[in-house]
C-alpha cells in the first residue's frame, strides 16, 4: 500500500523578473521574467524517492530550492505534512530546517576550505542544538562512518579529499540534524562514473537505513532510473510526464521523455519506439504559445501550436501532458 505523502506541491510558481533599463521604462515596455517554475504539482510519498529530470534550464533546481524555501515561491503551496511552508516566515520555518536538508552539485564550493570537516559538522550540530559539547566529537565520528569515512578524516580540510569523498562529507553534513527529507541536486554530475556509482549506492543505502524521503534532481536518466521510485520529467518550467520509474522507462508517453531515453544507448530496450529532437529549448522568458515543446516535437499538430496540454492520467498512475499521447501510445511497442 502506498505511503502517505510527506510532501504535497500544488500549482507552484517561481518567476525571476529581468532588470529594466531607463529606456525600457520610458518606452513603456512590459516587465519580462524568466518563468523558471510555472505551475507544478506533485506528491512525494514518505520513504520514497522522486526523480526530477530534464535538460539544463528546465527549472528543476529552482523547484528544489522553492521546496526548501531557499527561494520564496511567487504562488502555490508546498505542504509538508499538514503545514504549508510557503505561508511561514523565517521563525516559523526554523523547525523545518532540521527536517529538510540539501546536497548540492559541487561539494567543494559548499564547504569552507579553511574549516576542517570535523569543525564544519560540529558547527551544524551546534547551530541546531543537537547533542552536548561533550558528545559532539563522537557524533561527528558516527556521521563520518555513516558515509564511509574514518574518524581521522575529521581533522582534514576539504582540499585534502577527492571529489567523491567531499560529496560524502556534504551528505554527512546534511544528515547531521536527522532530516526526514533530503533534496539531492545533481549530487553526482561532477564525479567520475565509477565514483558516481559509489555515491548512488550510498544514497540508496541511507534511504533504506534512515527511512529518508528523497527528491533526486538530475539531467541523467540512467542515474534517475537507479535511485527513483517515481519520475517526473520537466520541460520549460512544467512537468510533462510523471509515473512510477518502471512504467516510465518501459512505456514513455511524452515525446520529450522518449527523446531523452532515445539518447541513452545503454538503456536496453531495443523494441522501444525512438525519436530525435533538434535544437535547444526555447527561452523561458518568451515561452511558446500552446504546447511548450511543439517547436521541437515531431508529433506536433495544428492543435499543439495554440492549445496548451494539461497533465492528465493516460494510464493508471501515469500522467502525461501531450495532445497526441494516446494515438502514439497505441502504436508504440512496450519494452
Amino acid at each position: 500500500m502506498p505511503s502517505e505523502p510527506l510532501l504535497r506541491v500544488r500549482d507552484l510558481v517561481k518567476h525571476f523578473p529581468l532588470p529594466r533599463s531607463v529606456l525600457d521604462v520610458v518606452a513603456g515596455r512590459p516587465l519580462e521574467a524568466v518563468r523558471a517554475v510555472d505551475g507544478v504539482s506533485f506528491d512525494v510519498a514518505r520513504g520514497t524517492t522522486l526523480g526530477l529530470v530534464g535538460e539544463s534550464g528546465c527549472g528543476k533546481s529552482t523547484l528544489g530550492r522553492c521546496l526548501l524555501r531557499l527561494y520564496q515561491p511567487d504562488s502555490g503551496a508546498v505542504w509538508y505534512g499538514d503545514v504549508d511552508l510557503t505561508r511561514l516566515d523565517e521563525h516559523g520555518l526554523a523547525p523545518f530546517r532540521r527536517r529538510m536538508q540539501v546536497v548540492l552539485q559541487d561539494p567543494y564550493s559548499s564547504l569552507d576550505p579553511r574549516q576542517t570537516v570535523g569543525s564544519a559538522l560540529t558547527e551544524v550540530l551546534t547551530v541546531h542544538g543537537v547533542g552536548t559539547p561533550a558528545d559532539r566529537p563522537s557524533r561527528v565520528a558516527a556521521l563520518l562512518a555513516l558515509v564511509g569515512l574514518g574518524a581521522a578524516d575529521a581533522h582534514k580540510y576539504p582540499g585534502e579529499f577527492s571529489g567523491g569523498q567531499r560529496q560524502r562529507v556534504s551528505i554527512a553534513r546534511a544528515l547531521a540534524v536527522g532530516p526526514e527529507l533530503l533534496v539531492a541536486d545533481e549530487p553526482v554530475s561532477a564525479l567520475d562514473v565509477s565514483i558516481q556509482a559509489q555515491i548512488l549506492a550510498l544514497l540508496l543505502d541511507l534511504r533504506t537505513t534512515l527511512g529518508l524521503t528523497m527528491i533526486f534532481i538530475s539531467h541523467d536518466l540512467r542515474v534517475v532510473r537507479y535511485l527513483s521510485d517515481q519520475v517526473a520529467v520537466m520541460y520549460l518550467g512544467k512537468i510533462v510526464e510523471q509515473a512510477p520509474a518502471s512504467a516510465l522507462f518501459a512505456r514513455p508517453l511524452h515525446p520529450y521523455t522518449l527523446a531523452l531515453l532515445s539518447a541513452i544507448p545503454e538503456v536496453e530496450a531495443p523494441s522501444r519506439q525512438t525519436i530525435e529532437i533538434e535544437g535547444e529549448p526555447p527561452s523561458a522568458v518568451h515561452v511558446p504559445e500552446g504546447c511548450r515543446f511543439h517547436p521541437r516535437c515531431p508529433w506536433r499538430t495544428e492543435r499543439c501550436l495554440h492549445e496548451a496540454p494539461v497533465l492528465r492520467a493516460l494510464e493508471s498512475g501515469h500522467l502525461v501532458a501531450c495532445h497526441e499521447a494516446e494515438r502514439h501510445a497505441e502504436a508504440a511497442p512496450t519494452a
